[in-house]
């Protein structure tokens, strides 16, 4: 059998052409991939899709673009990990909810604050792009603050990152100043100032005046009465330290209609803080009277605005401290409601989740079925101020209504601290009908209640509780010790106060 050779050698050639055919067509793949990849990761190309209104302004006012050195760092050097890092997946995924989001989602409905929040831009910004750049935690130009604040960042434990300390870096925010706030609580125009507090004769509704300032806010009688404390059983998406459901009694109260305002809260600050004092130093009493804090760190307000606006970011001692000199200046017995009392007053004389009609699991946002079709918030919004109706800050007490004791935002806004330490087990201990609990003897963390802005819906039921986390709340602190005034981590948490009634009132 004769072997055609010109058939051999044309059949070699056109299987070398296609060999060199596909690696051609490889490397023209590859070449166009690569400078898609590239383009792709242009801050052009970011901002023609993230029409962010803030995003490009504020980062060119940033240091990491407004710096003497000339050195811009651009957009995927912070949003992306570097090469061995997973780049490719995660930009991949970023890309993927990117596209999902031009296609599908309007972009005039985006809550943009929400998302320039330490919470989202976690979820946006890698720990390992910063130290690619920032080698050096040491330097000798750092300042003792910023040594003690690098030193908890290498030996910590818990889940922190560069952004707790550094969030403006990115994105200029001229009210996340990280320094001494000297000017904070500035004096205002002068108004009508009151020269004695309230007298009160009866027990019923009254507008206290605050002695010395122009300071007045209103308080609710809240009648004393018998409830059932705590969730049942069957209450969906309730935890488990809420049980078991007991009989509760309590007394006749004042509650402030609303939280502890910025107004409220700065005729405390101005009269009694301290510029020189360190945060160690407690003074006694019988000395000083009531010492209040020191200067805050930052603008604990956040920019937002004060005024009728809930005070924030205070800590359990300086609420509480608050309350002591109140009680000096008006002569009477404020102080931090009880959990029981808290609970009584948000009920409001329901037994339900809300004082308000509906389900949690009409309300919540959790869920992959809920976060695609949303939920119906007509109800709830005219009550509570919350996650999916906030624009991630707290919000004036006008945009609620009253609940049936008269008293606004007992759910919702700002989370509410208590009087009572923390105990998962408290109810526990209640046996029988117990008349004006005041829960553990003692403990290392404080009750707070409500939720926040920040909370979902089955977070802001009447039962829900919760606990200050006062180690986590003080995480970028710089100072040591740190603050007992100011979290400095916790920008949803507030008070408001409760006032007893002195004998004679009782009596009546």
């Amino acid at each position: 059998m004769k072997l055609n050779l010109k058939s051999i050698v044309t059949g070699r050639k056109l299987y070398v052409l296609l060999v060199i055919a596909g690696i051609v067509i490889c490397l023209i793949v590859l070449f166009a991939g690569k400078k898609a990849y590239d383009y792709t990761s242009t801050d052009e190309y970011c901002m023609s899709c993230h029409v962010h209104p803030h995003a490009e302004q504020s980062w060119k006012l940033s240091p990491h673009h407004n710096n003497r050195t000339g050195v811009i760092v651009h957009c995927s050097e912070c949003h992306l990990p570097p090469e061995g890092h997973g780049k490719f997946f995660a930009k991949a995924k970023h890309g993927a909810k990117d596209v999902y989001g031009f296609l599908f989602k309007d972009s005039a409905d985006f809550n943009w604050e929400q998302k320039r929040t330490l919470e989202a831009a976690k979820h946006f910004v890698y720990t390992e792009s910063c130290v690619k750049c920032h080698q050096n935690l040491f330097p000798t130009t750092l300042s003792k603050e910023g040594d003690d604040a690098h030193l908890n960042f290498i030996t910590s434990k818990e889940d922190i990152s560069c952004l707790n300390c550094h969030l403006d870096v990115g994105h200029f925010d001229p009210d996340r100043k990280h320094e001494h706030n000297t000017d904070f609580g500035a004096a205002e125009e002068a108004k009508e100032i009151f020269t004695e507090a309230t007298k009160l004769e009866e027990f019923k509704s009254f507008t206290e005046k605050v002695p010395g300032t122009s300071v007045s806010f209103e308080m609710v009688a809240v009648p004393g009465g018998k409830f059932n404390m705590g969730s049942p059983e069957n209450e969906p998406l309730r935890d488990a330290d809420e049980s078991p459901v007991h009989p509760v009694e309590v007394s006749d109260f004042w509650m402030g209609k609303i939280e502890v305002s910025w107004d409220e809260y700065l005729a405390f600050f101005k009269e009694t803080s301290s510029q020189g004092r360190k945060e160690a130093e407690e003074v006694s009493e019988e000395v000083d009277g009531i010492t209040g804090p020191t200067p805050p760190w930052g603008a604990p307000d956040q920019g937002w605005g004060k005024g009728s606006r809930p005070a924030i970011t205070m800590s359990w001692h300086a609420a509480n401290t608050y309350c002591r000199w109140l009680s000096q200046v008006t002569g009477k017995k404020y102080r931090l409601p009880t959990e029981a009392e808290w609970e009584y007053a948000c009920r409001g004389g329901s037994a339900d989740p809300y004082p308000f009609e509906g389900s949690p699991k009409e309300y919540t946002s959790e869920g992959i079925f809920k976060k695609i079709l949303g939920v119906d918030t007509t109800i709830i919004n005219s009550y509570v101020i919350y996650k999916e109706n906030s624009p991630a800050r707290s919000q004036e007490p006008s945009q609620v209504k009253e609940n049936s004791f008269g008293l606004k935002n007992m759910l919702g806004n700002i989370s509410e601290f208590c009087l009572d330490y923390y105990s998962p087990d408290t109810y526990k201990g209640y046996k029988e009908l117990v008349k004006n609990p005041r829960g553990p003897e003692k403990g290392t963390e404080h009750v707070i209640r409500g939720g926040s802005f920040k909370s979902d819906a089955k977070d802001v039921r009447s039962a829900a509780r919760d606990y200050t986390k006062t180690k986590a709340w003080l995480v970028t602190d710089p100072q040591m010790p740190k603050s007992i005034w100011w979290y400095s981590d916790c920008v949803d948490i507030g008070f408001r106060v409760v006032c007893e009634p002195d004998e004679t009132i009782k009596n009546k």
